[in-house]
């Protein structure tokens, strides 16, 4: 028997589809419910590589953990990665199939219609429901031509719609109502309630407001859910933690400041929530050469455009800060883009990553060269023996994925890593010398006693000395960001009215 399905849209990006669908998944795993989550097409450059080597949106993974289950490529068959203001690398159920043009994507997307509902068949085969995330609005008119994400989803999964709004931004009653104004009248027939979330203060005061959507827009409004503080990995660069600026003291003084670049392309900053999760470090992203000030960790994180990332930090002046804070002793860390360009030479003369040949920031003795085959994997090893400021991570144990179509050659230093995928045989990853290191392996500081060693280094590098510190074991702290994420929803949302669309389905 095939599972049901119910999509959830929203009025806007950002409106809080993702975190709703992981909340969703989340209840209905606890009431015995066996649920997978469904996102046709995603644009993002957080990404993650499942075991299998696929790679996939970070949010449906998010979602996957809360329900329970291992994330496949078939929850999210088709991926866009902007490369720039106008192109993406297109990623489908898993695999890099080329890089488009805008123009290019439209003329070719009605073909990913099959891909698409492949993927999602074979969840209805295996789930008892699969929940479906939209993208923006579904009413982007001059977008709606073989839309394969929002209302054309809908229709080939037959698929009841919720529609979610965002009252934080204000105009939640033009949103909504609008929303289903500007649908078609097929459309509308799908659209079975709304959602009013991110609401601050007093819910009852609002009662006015539900009673006004209701007979205007002819569904139930299915819940008002307050704008719940929980710490959950978010879809890509426009999360609010990435507009932590210095200055701003949102938090308690930390012992130990990390500061990230903010870099155009930022892919992949999940990297840093292990860090940002303890309570004596604060991890703060920089765009200027003004925020950075004196951090004791600067970061060069992953990004989608190695060589135009390198070239917007030369135009902010952002390269000679980096090459002064370490040659001032600050620790500096690359991961996967960020360590290419610590280096001597990024070239890319196939044009992969928009072609050209680049100065690296001249920190390690490496050249990245880009190639035409993107290496997708998950790996597991040790730190190798680290000099410097960082020796409290030797022979540590790590475990995370590589995304890179570069292969970078080391000419000096030493290992940062040893490495191993499966069975395979051990090797090499990444370059330290001195107080600089960087490494291509993801999810580096997931494992709770790497974090912890690095903030306990970087607190006696600064005279703190053995200060007790405590880092997150992730794993479990994800799970318990889920359960008070489901803990919220069950309060604010009508749940027997959405299992009862779910039993009715269209």
């Amino acid at each position: 028997m095939r599972g049901k399905a119910l999509m959830v849209q929203g009025t806007m990006s950002g409106a809080g589809k993702s975190l709703l669908v992981a909340g969703l998944c989340r209840i209905l795993a606890q009431d015995g419910v066996s649920v997978a989550p469904f996102k046709s097409q995603n644009m993002a450059l957080n990404s993650f590589v499942t075991r299998n080597g696929q790679e996939m949106g970070r949010a449906q993974v998010t979602q996957a953990e809360a329900a329970g289950i291992e994330p496949h490529a078939n929850m999210n068959p088709v991926l866009l990665k902007p490369t720039s203001n106008t192109g993406s690398q297109v990623i489908v159920q898993g695999k890099p199939v080329a890089t488009m043009s805008a123009r290019e994507y439209f003329a070719f997307r009605h073909t990913l219609r099959k891909p698409i509902m492949e993927s999602f068949n074979a969840l209805q085969e295996r789930f008892d429901v699969v929940l479906i995330e939209g993208a923006g609005s579904p009413v982007e008119l001059n977008l709606k031509r073989d839309d394969i994400v929002n209302m054309g989803m809908a229709r080939m999964a037959h698929a009841p719609v919720l529609l979610v709004g965002d009252i934080d931004r204000g105009g939640v009653f033009a949103q909504l109502i609008g929303t289903i104004m500007l649908l078609e009248e097929e459309e509308r027939k799908l659209v079975r309630a709304s959602v009013v979330n991110k609401f601050r203060g007093d819910v009852s005061l609002f009662e006015d407001g539900v009673r006004m959507l209701e007979e205007r827009m002819g569904i139930p409004v299915a819940g008002v859910v307050p704008y719940l503080q929980v710490q959950v990995d978010e879809e890509d660069s426009a999360g609010e933690r990435l507009d932590v600026r210095s200055g701003q003291e949102e938090h308690a003084p930390a012992f130990v400041d990390v500061a990230v670049l903010r870099l155009p392309r930022i892919s992949n900053f999940t990297d840093f929530s292990a860090l940002d999760a303890m309570d004596d470090v604060r991890v703060r992203y920089v765009r200027s050469t003004r925020e950075l000030g004196t951090p004791d960790l600067l970061i060069l994180p992953g990004t989608k455009s190695t060589l135009d990332d390198l070239r917007w930090l030369r135009d902010q002046g952002l390269d000679t800060v980096v090459q002064q804070a370490a040659r001032k002793g600050i620790p500096v860390l690359g991961i996967c883009g960020g360590y290419q360009m610590l280096g001597t030479e990024v070239a890319d003369p196939s044009g992969t990553d928009g072609g050209g040949t680049e100065r690296g920031l001249g920190l390690l003795p490496v050249r990245t060269e880009f190639g035409t085959h993107k290496r997708t994997t998950q790996s597991e090893g040790t730190f190798c023996a680290v000099d410097g400021v960082l020796s409290s991570l030797s022979h540590h144990a790590v475990c995370g994925y590589e995304i890179h179509a570069g292969k970078t050659v080391r000419e000096g230093g030493s290992p940062l890593l040893l490495l191993k995928q499966g069975e395979g045989a051990p090797f090499e990853d990444g370059c330290a010398l001195h107080n600089v290191y960087g490494t291509y392996l993801h999810g580096l500081f997931d494992e709770q006693e790497v974090a912890q060693a690095l903030v306990q280094a970087l607190m006696i590098a600064k005279g703190i000395g053995e200060y007790e510190t405590h880092a997150q074991d992730m794993a479990a702290y994800r799970q318990r960001q889920y359960d008070l994420l489901a803990d919220g929803l069950r309060k604010s949302l009508n749940m027997d009215l959405i299992y009862s669309i779910l039993e009715e389905g269209v």
